[in-house]
């Protein structure tokens, strides 16, 4: 083969891997500007009002393609497939809880992004912000309102795997006091204190009483609920098998999604109750695998998303075994009841 010929093997192969790159961004392009355009059929939305103390709403994470995608947005809770009224602030993740709401943003810069969380009062005007160190994955306020958490990825992306690393973090919103991770708690684990450098947490929940919450902690390939104390720092080992927990309203129970044998390892989970007196287990009705941490839209019923056509769409279904899924809610994330 001459040099000649190498060169114009070279130049073609260059060519087409421009062609290629050149597709998938102008690809890429087009579908970003679909999704600023509405889609024919989906929910209606409109901008409006926006507050965290209208009794009887639900608030969550706008998903649907057009101006007001990935807005924080209100519907009745009694009409979630209503229309919806859309606030001008946009969350990857959201929570809120006695006028208080935590917003988990993306910041876009020139090169990559960058994440932060808004602390917001009941009507979503910024209280204060922090530094997020990975991308979005969980949020939650605590009944009273004093206290907000999230969790990010800092390396890894997924919860199916082994190979990730998230940072939970708690911050007092009453005095601006920040726990950047609950890697500084003391853990006991079995009775004992424990130490390991793979401890990972996630997935906080709290209780009524502005101390105890509880989370996820991962550590040599196993995973634990932990009840945690806001005033001694400390983090107790409750029980194994438990992710993303979510405690309900009268602080009875958890929702938890449960690694089941068998299922593929990409969608290992099942969402369970977890009676917290008698540590009892009960399996939902929902047969599909959960990857979120779910939410209690009252005493009897939990609301959780799945993958949909504009991301995740909203399901809810009894906590006592009985019943099957319903869709509640279309391109809808992180919602949140306002009682």
């Amino acid at each position: 083969m001459t040099v000649r010929t190498r060169v114009l093997i070279l130049a073609s192969a260059v060519a087409v891997l421009a062609a290629v790159g050149l597709a998938s961004v102008l690809h890429a392009s087009a579908r970003a500007d679909r999704r600023n355009h509405t889609q024919a059929g989906g929910p209606r939305v409109a901008p409006g009002t926006v507050t965290l103390t209208e009794h009887g709403r639900m608030v969550f994470r706008n998903m649907a393609w057009g101006p007001h995608r990935d807005e924080v947005t209100t519907v009745p809770a009694s009409d979630p497939s209503g229309p919806r009224t859309a606030s001008g602030v946009k969350c990857l993740r959201f929570y809120a809880a006695s006028g208080t709401g935590v917003c988990l943003q993306a910041v876009h810069g020139p090169v990559s992004d960058t994440y932060r969380a808004l602390i917001l009062d009941a009507h979503l005007r910024t209280r204060a912000r922090y530094a997020v160190p990975g991308i979005p994955s969980r949020a939650r306020v605590s009944p009273s309102g004093h206290f907000a958490a999230w969790t990010a990825f800092v390396g890894g992306d997924s919860y199916a795997g082994t190979n990730f690393s998230t940072r939970a973090a708690i911050v007092d919103v009453r005095t601006g006091r920040l726990i950047p991770t609950l890697e500084q708690f003391r853990i006991i684990k079995d009775g004992r204190p424990y130490r390991a450098a793979d401890v990972n947490f996630w997935g906080v929940t709290f209780a009524a009483d502005d101390r105890t919450f509880y989370a996820t902690l991962a550590t040599k390939g196993q995973t634990y609920l932990v009840r945690g104390d806001l005033r001694t720092s400390t983090l107790t080992t409750l029980r194994p098998n438990v992710e993303c927990p979510s405690l309900s309203p009268d602080g009875t129970r958890i929702a938890f999604k449960k690694r089941v044998q068998g299922l593929p390892k990409d969608a290992p989970w099942r969402l369970y109750v977890l009676d917290l007196r008698t540590l009892r287990e009960t399996p939902t009705a929902e047969p599909r695998s959960i990857d979120d941490q779910a939410v209690w839209k009252d005493t009897r019923t939990l609301v959780y998303s799945l993958p949909g056509d504009y991301g995740a769409d909203l399901y809810e279904i009894p906590s006592d075994g009985t019943g099957a899924p319903r869709r509640i809610s279309t391109a809808a994330l992180s919602p949140a009841f306002v009682d």
